[in-house]
């Protein structure tokens, strides 16, 4: 049985763009996956996918998303901002925002953005991004922003607790996840207006004023590289520009970790 139904969850918008149109599972393989389907077929900007339960879901580089039934926000958006392939790293960063602003909304609690594309509360990750494009020549056709929001959810398993967490674990109570659903949807499209023609200083500005890595020494795995520097700032394409011992670099990929070395 579905937490909540389309209607239930209709009935909780007040959006123009984002969730004008709502695909409602109890459980599906990815998101993603569906929502890549019916973007390529024409579907309309602001599309969304979502589901109680992923039984396949991926985070980057193929990683698995745990989640437990019913417990959490997951979902994915049909996107088709007037942008080049030049500025799809900032993708990322914008949903980030987005979310940050909800989870601070909502918990009272400042949120940390984790290049490139997690947020933290305390430390520990609570959501996770994936954006998935297609192009057409340069310009992009479409993309699809996963995001996997830990509402309710207390445990992870043993590994994954000391690294994950859940509004409910920093705040001590439950959340109704349809509330989550609306105030991140009005979030995202509070920035989505500038985003959808290229403009992207309110998203960099805001991402900046929450993550604490700049000026750090960092290690970087990137192509199963270790990469070893200080974090200096992100370019204005998304790229984090690294101090490293061959002089500055941009990189657009990669798992960062803050470290003392």
């Amino acid at each position: 049985m579905q937490m909540y139904s389309e209607k239930e969850l209709r009935e909780a918008l007040d959006t123009k763009v984002f969730g004008r149109k709502l695909y409602v599972y109890d459980n599906i393989e990815s998101t993603n996956v569906l929502a890549k389907r019916v973007a390529s077929l024409g579907e309309i900007e602001g599309t969304v996918v979502i589901t109680d339960l992923q039984t396949a879901g991926k985070g980057r580089w193929g990683r698995i998303w745990v989640g437990d039934p019913a417990s959490n926000l997951l979902l994915s958006i049909i996107i088709r901002p007037k942008i080049d392939n030049i500025k799809m790293g900032l993708l990322p960063l914008f949903t980030a925002v987005g979310a940050a602003f909800t989870i601070e909304a909502l918990t009272g609690l400042p949120c940390e953005c984790k290049w490139p594309n997690d947020l933290l509360l305390n430390g520990r990750k609570c959501c996770g991004i994936l954006l998935e494009s297609s192009f057409r020549a340069n310009m992009l056709e479409y993309a699809i922003i996963g995001i996997g929001l830990n509402v309710n959810q207390e445990h992870f398993g043993e590994e994954l607790d000391r690294r994950a967490t859940s509004l409910f674990n920093e705040c001590g109570k439950k959340f109704e996840v349809k509330d989550v659903f609306k105030h991140l949807m009005r979030s995202l499209e509070s920035l989505y207006l500038d985003v959808q023609n290229g403009y992207f200083n309110t998203t960099i500005r805001e991402w900046k004023s929450r993550t604490k890595i700049f000026g750090k020494g960092i290690t970087l795995i990137h192509n199963e590289e270790e990469i070893f520097g200080t974090a200096i700032d992100i370019a204005n394409d998304g790229g984090l520009i690294i101090e490293t011992p061959r002089g500055y670099e941009t990189f657009y990929s990669g798992d960062v970790t803050i470290k003392k070395w």
